[in-house]
């Protein structure tokens, strides 16, 4: 396949696996990098040590472009940043935050800058610092979505911005890919089709809990982590989305998540400190973390809220990501033909 994502980051298909927390290892990155797509590290777990060390362990696992993304509103999402421009990781993806430095720190040595964005007014001002491509993320994907639909948000942005678009959101397979093209983009990332491959390191109850429900078995609520984001249908996911956790309940999670991120409380207060309009948010945010690994590593259904999008009602099986990949080539010539014939029959 051939795109203006394609071209852009040097891939051979236009399917991105995101960033995701825990399961966007470099294991898996690689995969989907070595499919022929982009795999991008999810450094939101990692300390700058082990970024640098999973910059190097891809770069083991694969010579094709590969990508780390980066959200700018977390401790250490800076410093994390900062350790893959030196490692000059070929593209830097941003969310929650403004990437006019990191933008520039990038091109000088001619890395490619994906912007996360869920509103036409973050496009637009992502695309005037200099990004080179929009992940736009849509209503239905896992995690912090937008409150507009791939549907109407795709082509929305795609029509008022000038550079290549990744829609994401709704996105599973090969009719997914064609429709994404239909609406303006010129590739998709798919976060939980390739989260629940045999190569990726979610953990099997949570794999096997997405297989059995369905597209209406998640939940969107601001509740659980002060942004409104999705999350699989689970007892402890009612629970964590009836009301808003109390805030200094929160403050005191999210110093025992310190821990989990790896991250000094110093560096978590500060944080908060140099953040105070956001600091209620910073708080949500890291109360979120103990369920999200919860989940997501340990595989407890009953404690832990797993990030999901709603095409999990779409995916039925765990294949290999290389399976998957060569099932989305395959389909998508059987669905530009059968589109094809439609056109035909209206002449």
């Amino acid at each position: 396949m051939k795109t203006a994502i394609t071209d852009l980051l040097g891939i051979e298909m236009p399917i991105i696996l995101p960033g995701m927390s825990w399961i966007s290892t470099p294991e898996l990155v690689a995969a989907v990098s070595n499919a022929g797509g982009l795999g991008i590290l999810a450094s939101g777990p990692l300390t700058p040590d082990e970024t640098r060390e999973a910059i190097i362990k891809i770069r083991q696992l694969t010579d094709k472009p590969f990508g780390i993304g980066v959200t700018l509103l977390m401790p250490g999402a800076e410093e994390n940043a900062y350790i893959a421009i030196e490692e000059k990781v070929p593209v830097i993806n941003f969310s929650l935050g403004k990437g006019d430095k990191l933008i520039e720190r990038a091109h000088a040595y001619g890395a490619k800058v994906i912007a996360t964005v869920v509103t036409e007014k973050h496009a637009l001002s992502a695309q005037a610092s200099g990004a080179d491509a929009l992940m736009v993320t849509g209503h239905e994907a896992a995690a912090h979505g937008g409150d507009v639909t791939s549907l109407v948000l795709v082509p929305a942005i795609s029509q008022a911005v000038d550079i290549p678009v990744i829609a994401t959101g709704g996105f599973a397979d090969a009719r997914g890919l064609m429709a994404a093209f239909s609406l303006g983009a010129d590739g998709v990332a798919m976060g939980s089709r390739l989260a629940t491959s045999s190569d990726s390191p979610l953990h099997q109850n949570m794999k096997d809990a997405v297989v059995k429900k369905g597209e209406q078995d998640t939940i969107y609520s601001k509740n659980f982590d002060g942004i409104h984001a999705r999350i699989m249908r689970t007892p402890e996911a009612i629970k964590a989305t009836k009301k808003p956790m109390n805030f200094v309940v929160a403050c005191f999670e999210a110093m025992k998540a310190a821990a989990i991120v790896k991250q000094p409380i110093w560096k978590i207060l500060l944080g908060m400190l140099a953040m105070m309009d956001k600091v209620k948010l910073l708080a949500y945010f890291g109360a979120a973390v103990p369920r999200l690994k919860a989940a997501t590593v340990d595989g407890d259904y009953q404690k832990g809220v797993q990030f999901i999008g709603q095409t999990q009602g779409l995916i039925n099986d765990q294949p290999s990501v290389q399976q998957i990949f060569d099932t989305i080539r395959q389909d998508a010539k059987a669905v530009h033909e059968a589109n094809a014939r439609r056109l035909d029959n209206t002449e």
